[in-house]
This record gives structure tokens, C-alpha cells and sequence, in this order.
């Protein structure tokens, strides 16, 4: 019997783990070399940014240990996850935020200009139910 193929939200020996930055993060399991591609983390359609399970769990730092590198499509732009030094078994994977700013309690906050965009939206009235 041929074994199934299983969709794996996370590349092999990568897990979600409690991290000392901010609520979980993205640890390796196995030693990797610099320049690992280990997939795609984010995809952006127009105006739209989508997480993958890879970039939902990957904290900030100032002194990262992954960059995410833009590959263009046609249709949309495609971000990877690519390390950018040796990572060593057990290790969080982070990267510097260029999508959100950082908050004072380390937390990512939105841009000003994106908070600006979404005024009108989170300000507007409510609509009624009975």
C-alpha cells in the first residue's frame, strides 16, 4: 500500500515552540546551513498580505537569523524564508519586521500609514441588528 501524502503546514524539522520574544515561535529541530530556503512565508496579491503557517510563528529581532527574500510573479509577489547563518538544532528562527512596526512591549503594531488606511474602517459606525 503506497503511503499517503499528508499536507505539512511547516517545512520537515521545524516546530512551534513558547518563545522568550514574544508568545510562540518557530524553532528548528535540525542544524541549518546559511542560505536554507525553507519555503514561502508570506504571499502579497494587490494590496493583500497572506501568512503562511511559516510566517505566522516567526518572531522579530533586531540581530535576525532569517531574511525573507521577494520573488515576483506576474500575479503577485511571493516571500521565502532564507537563513542567513548557520541556525543550530533548538534554535528560534527570527527576522527583522519590514511588514509591521515593533511596539515598546515587543509586540508588532501596524505602520502609521496602514493605521491611516484603516481608520475610516475600524471608526465606521456599526451596522445594526435586532
Amino acid at each position: 500500500m503506497e503511503k499517503e501524502k499528508l499536507y505539512k503546514p511547516l517545512p520537515e524539522g521545524l516546530r512551534i515552540e513558547k518563545s522568550k520574544i514574544q508568545g510562540f515561535g518557530l524553532f528548528t529541530l535540525l542544524f541549518l546551513k546559511e542560505g536554507t530556503n525553507l519555503g514561502t512565508s508570506h504571499i502579497k496579491i494587490k494590496d493583500e498580505l497572506i501568512r503562511t503557517p511559516l510566517g505566522g510563528f516567526v518572531n522579530h529581532s533586531d540581530d535576525p537569523n532569517c531574511v525573507k527574500t521577494k520573488l515576483h510573479t506576474d500575479n503577485y509577489i511571493k516571500y521565502n524564508l532564507v537563513t542567513i547563518k548557520d541556525i543550530a538544532g533548538g534554535e528560534e528562527l527570527t527576522v527583522k519586521y519590514t511588514f509591521y512596526n515593533m511596539g515598546s512591549n515587543g509586540a508588532p503594531t501596524l505602520s502609521e500609514k496602514l493605521q491611516d488606511e484603516l481608520e475610516p474602517i475600524v471608526n465606521a459606525p456599526m451596522m445594526e441588528t435586532e
